[in-house]
């Protein structure tokens, strides 16, 4: 056998050198940032929040639900209409105005949303929204002279924080945050991840959603984009399309699911308008929006219910970093408005 080896010397060398271009791979690829994706590193968690459902997938050695769990708790003890303890709830009650940095964080936001869509989103229309039946309080249809008495409350301009304190104009004005809060909730958790390493994960949060990487099977994440098929208990899940995302935040508005029926048969919608105060009535049944960040995704997504197709496009041509999936209705048929590209 020696005298083998010393015939051909190369041969002990071999196993030597296939250990070397091994860890060299290893070592060029961990200085790449890339890791091996391996089923026993994906990490998956549900649970409620927001009075709604999360789910979550991320690839990392291991779980992250303390530090998940405590940036929801953390949104929720600032923007929460339904925590009476919460920031948000103190200062629509007017027992302490001032806000703290997520709240004015988001308020930032709405603001500059609001500003782009000419008032179609609105973080003060919740009187109005309540008094149609939706919202955090119970409601009863309201006459005109009800509706109009309302519209005092209301005006996304007439709001303000100076110092940290909530300037009103009327005291009897709320901030409703619920059409951004699902968002940046998933937002939240998407740095929580980032600030883990994490580089391949989805976050979603009552179907609003952010993704970034690849999915376990090292291609892009397939989101799926609900038919708008009235469905108030929310059992039909058939699909109009999928869309093929990375590094990006998607969500969904739409009157499909969110409304109810009159004794006269009149269908009363969610969407209200905050310009006129009544329920939206115009050809668009669900605005998809892709965005950098999910709360942008979810505000916008608000305001194209409320805007409607014509008044959407004409934002669109100055919101650059946005993309949309639109379903509308044309006649009895339903079609798309679309700038986002679809999955094959």
């Amino acid at each position: 056998m020696i005298d083998k080896l010393k015939e051909k010397p190369w041969m002990w060398r071999l196993p030597f050198l296939v250990l070397l271009i091994l860890f060299s791979v290893f070592a060029i690829r961990r200085h790449q940032g890339v890791t091996p994706i391996t089923k026993a590193q994906w990490q998956h968690s549900e649970g409620a929040v927001f009075g709604t459902f999360y789910h979550l997938t991320y690839e990392h050695p291991t779980i992250l639900q303390t530090d998940i769990d405590q940036a929801l708790e953390m949104v929720n003890n600032s923007l929460s209409m339904f925590n009476p303890k919460s920031t948000l709830s103190k200062v629509n009650s007017n027992e302490d105005l001032h806000s703290d940095a997520m709240l004015e964080s988001v308020f930032a936001l709405a603001q500059k949303v609001s500003r782009a869509t000419d008032g179609a989103f609105d973080v003060t229309v919740a009187p109005l929204v309540n008094a149609w039946g939706f919202g955090f309080k119970n409601g009863a249809m309201p006459d005109s002279a009800t509706v109009d008495s309302l519209r005092a409350l209301v005006g996304w301009n007439r709001v303000s924080i100076e110092g940290g304190i909530v300037k009103k104009e009327v005291p009897g004005m709320v901030l409703d945050f619920s059409a951004i809060a699902k968002g940046y909730g998933c937002d939240a958790v998407a740095s929580v991840l980032r600030h883990h390493g994490v580089r391949n994960f989805m976050v979603e949060i009552g179907g609003e959603v952010v993704v970034d990487g690849m999915n376990d099977k090292g291609k892009a994440w397939r989101i799926g984009v609900n038919k708008p098929i009235e469905d108030s208990l929310c059992v039909n899940n058939e699909l109009e399309t999928v869309l093929e995302l990375s590094g990006k935040a998607m969500a969904t508005s739409g009157n499909y699911r969110n409304f109810y029926v009159t004794e006269d048969g009149r269908k009363v919608a969610h969407t209200i308008d905050p310009h006129t105060g009544y329920p939206v009535q115009h050809s668009i049944l669900s605005a998809t929006v892709v965005a950098p960040t999910c709360a942008e995704a979810d505000a916008f997504a608000t305001s194209f219910m409320v805007m409607g197709l014509e008044k959407a496009k004409e934002v669109l041509k100055q919101q650059k970093q946005l993309q949309v999936f639109l379903i509308y209705a044309e006649g009895d048929e339903n079609k798309v408005y679309s700038t986002v590209d679809e999955a094959k």
